[in-house]
């Protein structure tokens, strides 16, 4: 009989019987505990435990116990140095281990030098080189030398990068860089910065300036292709670096890296200017459309009460038109019994000049500001290179005409100019009895084009978020590999038939069964009749009992100021250690500096006035910080760690398991020199503003925010927040409002492993899409709206699979494509096909809902939080008016971390001096129910001052492992 290879586990128990056997050989208690020590650090960390060093307590005791011997042996282990030497030999014979040589630094140095062109941070670089000598058997140098060994790999690869990016420099490119740091001739600015200020208001003027920073870039000529002669990341870093140093800093470079770091710069500034030229096209076309629409409305105010004296003019006339036929009266006669007829000539030519077009369009409108677009397109096409899909071609080709036209000045649009283009809306406009009106012709392409634009039908090369769609996704020959090898980072079965089948077979099911109860009327709390689905609202009362226990806690938690609240959060989780500095990767040295910047974002003050209201802080010292500490991944990291503070601590989890979260959008207006960077959205009024998107678990924790376009959809970075938090939260469901949904975002929260529950507000308008006939379901009737097409979704099956993976992997994320999806024309495949994927599962979704009261409750706590959060953190926004008034996107980007972080250190602060609450309840013989604990909430601030002056001293400074006094109930 063939004997069969041992398995893991078999193999693991065979290693620990020989590791027995082999530390019994040693005689004496005290040498078979430090001999089995000395196994443990030679077989992980992979070193030798240095002479008159003791080993952690915990890893003494565990290999005692196992041994059944005393812990306190240890002290006679090694007494003879010479004993220790012989157990390590013997140890690396028997592990087949070697010590770490000079021969192996060189190597490793060199190895890692690969590694450092992709990234410098030190954590990845000296993770890869544990790996690597423990895979060679090497015992690991001490910490010094892998220190040293990850710095030298550092600079060589930087090395290396500078001379990869001035390599292909000629004389003419350096001497253009070096003009960068000259001042211009009005004397205000150097070059360089005047190349990356931001936009303003969206306005020709704006764009103008903004193409000619363009061409100056251009104008520079580096080689073509130089930005792919290193790791993007590399690049961006040493972009970034140099952008926040001064011109003069910059000047004093070597002239290597003086030149490579300019090469960064102005690199990642032709892709910014670039995006941020075609982002101003498409809020300009937004503004004339408001302004037009904005007009059609004013003048139809203004012109109601003639409108009503007409309609009651015609209204009489009407009267003796219909008496005349009924009496046979001549009808003229009978309109001049009202009017006489010149005034009645007079009265038609007037209504004619009241009425609007049929569809009662504004659009003939946005025809009034042609010579706002005049000013800046001419420009706009000739400096950017437009690429189209074959969707898009007659688009293009009639930019190209558009092209032409300006360049010869001609003022006739040609006959053979594409037409097909042209929505139906636009056709009265452009094609006239005259032909075709340039002006409209001309309007309704640049508006198409911003569309296209959006879509990514049509794409600039040189551009960062206007790419080809498919530069976006994972490359073919990758996404076929990982399939080919059953490795797509997919939760579902990628056979298509199969997972078709599946969800097909779930979806009867369940319509079988809503079916049933909607026919016996059984629907908990819901009832679908000939007229419709009606579903019962929610009880949301709150107990007595519990009302009176956060009345009681909220009294009994201490009074603390903010800055006194961060520092002691900070003495907790040390969340400050993750603000690094960009060059040298090391922390804050000033602590005290770094919570003042944080809190300068968080309470909406700004660095200049929060040095006023900071004793001993300078601006210059705060802007310092800002610029070398502050940025989206320290905040990120930062967030990270509150979070994960507050979700492992034991009171959370009577709030939830940290598995369910919900999302909202909440608006800020932009004031200031931020207006005109705003967008406006006709569901939050006329003003401009900005919106932060948060996503808040199920145990109150903001684990993920974003600054977002308030001109688009919620639902388009809902997966943003679930994919790209670094907590250690795992979300399973989903909770949002009406517009956090779409039929494309359920479709890629199933495909991605998320349960998707939104609260859609006109739910009986939503209809179901089945796989049968809907006489199969009477019962459903009213919900119904047609069958889904599965020939669509296995036809782009792959091209869905490919999307997910891209998304999931990170090389694109989830609110871009969604963007580029939603922008799409009826008439793409994979949009239509990811629609169809969507109508399934948003169906299966429908008739949980109708089924399932609990999901309705959980659904309805979730979004209740996520309420309270935002009116939490309109609370602290509390400063210039609660509006955004920053003009960069990147300072509107720190306001939104800076706040959600000092919202996630409320909530924590919050949940561990409730727990201390109730324990005090109980121990004063007074123990509240802990079914009530649910109905607390860390998101109170009634008890936290938020103004005054920020003087960071602690007025009681609690000791290690210990809280400040709770306040007691009779204080009140």
């Amino acid at each position: 009989m063939a004997e069969s290879f041992p398995d893991a586990d078999s193999l693991a128990a065979l290693r620990g019987w020989y590791d027995l056997a082999l530390i019994r050989q040693r005689r004496g208690a005290e040498n078979r505990l430090g001999f089995a020590v000395q196994l443990c650090y030679m077989r992980y960390p992979g070193v030798m435990l240095p002479a008159n060093e003791d080993p952690p307590s915990a890893l003494l005791d565990m290999v005692a116990r196992q041994l059944r011997i005393a812990p306190s042996h240890w002290a006679d282990y090694g007494r003879r140095d010479k004993t220790r030497r012989e157990h390590q030999a013997e140890l690396q014979a028997v592990l087949q281990m070697r010590a770490f040589t000079m021969v192996d630094y060189r190597i490793a140095v060199q190895a890692l030098v690969e590694l450092a062109q992709q990234t410098d941070k030190g954590i990845i670089v000296a993770k890869a080189l544990l790996d690597s000598l423990r895979q060679q058997a090497l015992l690991l140098p001490g910490v010094n030398v892998i220190e040293r060994i990850c710095a030298e790999a550092v600079t060589r690869a930087t090395r290396r990068i500078y001379q990869a990016l001035t390599e292909p420099l000629t004389d003419h490119h350096r001497q253009q860089l070096d003009q960068l740091l000259q001042r211009r001739p009005d004397g205000r600015l150097t070059w360089l910065a005047w190349l990356r200020l931001p936009p303003g208001k969206a306005s020709s003027r704006q764009m103008l300036q903004h193409i000619s920073r363009l061409k100056m870039l251009r104008a520079i000529g580096l080689p073509d292709g130089i930005e792919r002669l290193v790791h993007q990341n590399r690049l961006l870093k040493i972009a970034r670096e140099g952008a926040q140093m001064t011109p003069y800093d910059l000047a004093k470079f070597e002239q290597q890296r003086r030149h490579a770091t300019l090469t960064a710069i102005v690199v990642e500034a032709r892709a910014t200017v670039t995006d941020e030229i075609v982002d101003l096209h498409d809020r300009i076309i937004g503004r004339l459309f408001n302004l037009a629409k904005k007009k059609h409305r004013e003048q139809f105010h203004l012109s109601g009460k003639a409108i009503n004296d007409k309609v009651h003019q015609y209204s009489k006339i009407g009267r003796a038109l219909l008496k005349a036929k009924e009496s046979g009266v001549d009808p003229f006669e009978a309109i001049e019994t009202v009017m006489p007829w010149h005034v009645f000539m007079k009265s038609v030519s007037e209504a004619e000049q009241l009425a609007q077009p049929e569809t009662f369009d504004f659009l003939h409108l946005v025809g009034d500001y042609f010579s706002t677009l005049r000013r800046y397109v001419p420009e706009f096409l000739d400096i950017l290179k437009l690429r189209a899909a074959p969707a898009a071609k007659d688009l293009l080709t009639a930019i190209e005409a558009i092209r032409t036209m300006n360049a010869n000045d001609a003022r006739k649009v040609p006959a053979d100019v594409p037409t097909s283009f042209i929505k139906k809306r636009w056709e009265p406009l452009v094609q006239t009895k005259n032909g075709i009106d340039r002006r409209f012709y001309e309007m309704c392409a640049l508006s198409e084009l911003r569309n296209r634009l959006r879509s990514g039908d049509i794409w600039v090369e040189g551009s960062r978020q206007f790419k080809d769609f498919e530069e976006y996704l994972l490359p073919t020959e990758k996404f076929g590999a990982l399939r080919e090898s059953r490795l797509l980072p997919l939760p579902i079965t990628t056979d298509c038939d199969r997972f078709l089948e599946e969800r097909r077979r779930l979806l009867e099911m369940k319509l079988t069964t809503a079916n049933r109860l909607a026919a016996a009327k059984k629907l908990p709390d819901a009832i679908i009749t000939e007229t419709g689905l009606k579903i019962s609202p929610l009880d949301a009362s709150v107990p007595m009992e519990a009302q009176t226990l956060i009345d009681q806690t909220s009294i009994m938690l201490p009074r603390v100021k903010i800055t006194e609240l961060l520092m002691e959060v900070d003495a907790w989780t040390g969340f400050t250690r993750h603000f690094t500095h960009l060059k040298t990767d090391e922390p804050a040295s000033d602590k005290t500096l770094l919570l003042t910047t944080i809190l300068a974002d968080a309470i909406n003050l700004g660095l200049t006035k929060m040095a006023d209201s900071c004793p001993g802080t300078t601006y210059a010292k705060l802007a310092w910080l800002q610029a070398w500490h502050i940025r989206d991944d320290t905040y990120s990291q930062s967030l990270a760690e509150l979070i994960n503070a507050q979700s492992a601590h034991s009171f959370a989890a009577h709030w939830g398991d940290g598995t369910t979260s919900s999302s909202d959008g909440q608006r800020f207006k932009a004031g200031g020199r931020a207006e005109s960077t705003g967008h406006v959205n006709p569901k939050y009024g006329s003003e401009p503003g900005r919106m932060i998107y948060t996503h808040i678990s199920d145990q109150y924790g903001p684990f993920h925010s974003k600054l977002v376009n308030v001109g688009v959809r919620d639902s388009t970075y809902v997966l943003d927040g679930l994919l790209h938090h670094e907590s250690d939260l795992r979300i399973t469901e989903h909770y949002t409002d009406t517009n956090g949904f779409t039929d494309h975002v359920f479709a890629l929260m199933h495909l991605l492993g998320f349960r998707f529950a939104p609260r859609i507000r006109d739910l009986a308008e939503t209809k179901l899409y089945i796989p049968g006939s809907p006489d199969d379901y009477p019962a459903l009737a009213p919900m119904i709206g047609g069958t889904y097409r599965e020939n669509l979704i296995r036809s782009h099956w792959d091209e869905i699979l490919r999307l997910a993976t891209s998304i999931r992997q990170g090389t694109v994320t989830a609110s871009l494509m969604l963007r580029k999806l939603g922008s799409y024309p009826r008439q793409n495949g994979l949009a239509v096909a990811l629609r169809e994927l969507g109508r399934i599962e948003r169906t299966l979704f429908t008739l949980d809902w109708l089924q399932d009261l609990e999901l309705r409750r959980r659904t309805h706590a979730g979004l209740n939080k996520g309420e309270a959060r935002n009116a939490l953190a309109r609370s602290i926004f509390f400063y210039r008016l609660g509006e955004i008034r920053d003009r960069s996107f990147e300072q509107q980007r720190y306001r939104a971390s800076g706040l959600n972080l000092g919202t996630a250190a409320i909530v924590l602060w919050n949940t561990v001096y409730l727990e201390r609450a109730v324990q005090a309840m109980s121990d004063r013989g007074l123990p509240p129910d802990p079914g009530l604990y649910s109905y607390l909430s860390p998101l109170g601030w009634e008890h936290i001052n938020l103004t005054g002056d920020y003087v960071w001293r602690m007025s009681h400074k609690p000791g290690a492992g210990k809280f400040r006094p709770l306040r007691r109930l009779a204080d009140r």
